[in-house]
């Protein structure tokens, strides 16, 4: 390790200590610098066994400091990090921080960016709902533009558009513009054309390898110093498709010394030969890189505000390069670290979802097993509930961890109030791989006197509501679980109290009084006879069950509880049973 790459490691190691020691308010620790230093800086990752040794006394340094010293030096070295500490402290409460220097515009604009290649996940809602959430806040507004311009790599899927348009209306948005990178290369040209009149570009035909090693060692390229009409011509031949992919790249020519080396004359063009999806784009084979075309479009659609993820640091700076060549101002940019969610076997990730897909082991985006919007949806969570959760998570730097189970509990406040009560008797379960440990069993049970018909209510907290017609017939059905040990009692709700003898419940002449005083277990059930089959899809599998007679009315899409089991979507009535989604408890 030279002493260039030695001052810039100990540089960044104190910035990192710094920030980490005001951030938790405790000592820095190597273990959690070291990660995020050599994730930011690749280039350190050759020198991996020199580096803790630099670490070290500068970690020493920063735990000998007073949270002022530190505060004051971290100011010095970085004071886009002291920024970020305070607005870190200022969404502790749950609230997002206000948006930097947002009364300097007329407007406030910002800006989702998707790639189409498929349904989005859980983790992908959170953009729209904090994009959306501000737009509302401020008075402004959030444009969707599509970032489709890879159709080998990250192929676009053409149902994606809309069904990604779809999820965000799901979410409770509406864009005020929608753009399709694809529909804009022209657009790009120009501005290629125009760096490279400014001498802002050039092409460059070095093989990827060769023109790395260049690269790391701060040497130009030979390219480096074409006449702009040389660079002009090659650039027009790579937009008529006279080179293979892999022959020619337009490069912006930035600082090739830079200290770090991921921003030295970046690619803006390369070579596709892969024809695009869409058919309006078919034709083209020279395609942006997302850090120009993202650059050019966020300044021409008016964009103020920009979030993207903490690992993205990098894009500002290349893109600020082409800023600078065309005199814009760049927008405002918060980070923020990446948001995990609990609860799922399956990766958060649309590649690996669809592999699975295509694989068979998955039913579809909607499959309850998939952690993806569809498939919440489905289930019967409302898109406000997940906007709720992901705006409570804030815009930290750090990363973040979302619980399933705050979603659940906004949804449970959204859908309570309106959601019948059905009973649903479970008997049996088929984990569909997940390898959940799960059995249910129903028992029939003869009955002995007592009405002909039970009558428990809609909704419990709604008596304008009516009751529900559930008839006893000869004996019911309960899980086998909630079966009695011999000569013991239990309140079949709606119905009434029962002791069982071995063999049968035999109904009894007393009042609620025995379950509050007594303790007697109040279960569920359906009739023997007069059910309705169910089958209710889960995250760990498929459970099948016996419903009250009523659910068969029950419109699909209609939000249930079912009792002492949990909320769930109707889904559908086919002929040998019906389906619901079960949504959380």
């Amino acid at each position: 390790m030279d002493d260039e790459l030695r001052e810039r490691v100990r540089r960044e190691a104190e910035t990192a200590a710094l920030f980490n020691a005001l951030k938790h308010g405790s000592d820095a620790q190597v273990g959690a610098i070291m990660g995020p230093l050599m994730g930011e800086n690749p280039d350190f990752r050759p020198h991996g066994d020199e580096i803790p040794g630099i670490l070290a006394p500068v970690i020493e340094d920063v735990n000998a400091m007073d949270r002022d010293q530190k505060r004051e030096r971290l100011a010095e070295l970085a004071p886009e990090r002291v920024e970020e500490l305070d607005a870190d402290d200022d969404e502790d409460d749950g609230v997002l921080p206000d948006l930097p220097n947002a009364d300097d515009y007329d407007e406030v604009r910002m800006r989702c960016a998707p790639n189409p290649n498929g349904p989005w996940h859980i983790g992908h809602a959170r953009m729209p709902a904090v994009i959306g959430t501000y737009a509302e806040e401020y008075d402004g507004e959030f444009i969707v533009r599509f970032d489709d311009t890879d159709p080998e790599t990250k192929r676009p899927l053409l149902w994606a558009y809309d069904e990604i348009l779809d999820e965000i209306e799901y979410l409770g948005f509406e864009p005020a513009d929608v753009y399709r990178a694809s529909d804009r290369l022209e657009t790009y040209y120009e501005h290629a054309r125009e760096l490279i009149e400014l001498g802002g570009a050039y092409t460059c035909s070095c093989p990827a390898g060769e023109f790395s090693e260049l690269k790391n060692n701060g040497e130009a390229c030979p390219h480096r110093e074409k006449d702009v009409e040389t660079v002009r011509e090659e650039f027009e031949a790579m937009v008529d498709g006279e080179y293979d992919a892999g022959e020619m790249v337009l490069r912006v020519k930035t600082d090739i010394e830079h200290k770090n080396p991921a921003l030295r004359d970046w690619v803006a063009f390369r070579i596709i030969d892969t024809p695009h999806p869409r058919e309006e784009a078919e034709q083209y084979r020279c395609w942006p890189m997302l850090d120009f075309q993202s650059g050019v479009d966020d300044h021409l659609t008016g964009v103020t505000h920009i979030i993207r993820g903490i690992d993205l640091q990098d894009s500002a700076k290349r893109q600020q390069f082409v800023y600078d060549y065309f005199d814009w101002e760049y927008p405002e940019v918060i980070h923020w670290g990446h948001v995990q969610v609990d609860a799922y076997d399956v990766q958060m990730s649309t590649s690996t979802i669809r592999e699975l897909i295509d694989a068979g082991d998955l039913d579809g985006w909607d499959d309850p097993r998939a952690p993806t919007l569809p498939s919440v949806q489905r289930r019967g969570i409302r898109g406000d509930a997940i906007v709720d959760a992901m705006v409570e998570l804030g815009t930290s730097t750090s990363n973040v961890d979302l619980s399933m189970s705050a979603i659940y509990s906004n949804n449970r406040d959204l859908v309570d109030d309106d959601a019948p009560r059905q009973f649903l008797v479970r008997d049996g379960f088929d984990d569909r791989g997940s390898g959940a440990d799960e059995s249910y069993e129903a028992v029939e049970v003869p009955t002995d006197g007592g009405p002909e018909s039970a009558h428990p209510p809609v909704h419990p907290e709604h008596e304008e509501r009516g009751d529900r017609d559930i008839p006893v017939g000869d004996g019911v059905l309960i899980e086998a679980g909630d079966l009695p040990a011999d000569g013991d009692r239990v309140w079949l709700k709606g119905y009434g109290p029962v002791r069982y003898d071995g063999e049968r419940f035999a109904f009894l002449d007393a009042d609620i009084e025995v379950v509050r005083e007594e303790g007697v277990d109040v279960v569920h059930w359906t009739p023997a006879d007069d059910n309705v089959r169910v089958r209710l899809r889960t995250p760990e599998g498929d459970v099948t069950g016996y419903a009250e007679p009523g659910f068969a009315d029950v419109e699909p899409e209609t939000v249930v509880q079912f009792v002492r089991v949990g909320f769930a979507r109707c889904d559908r009535h086919d002929a040998d049973e019906s389906v619901a989604y079960y949504a959380h408890p």
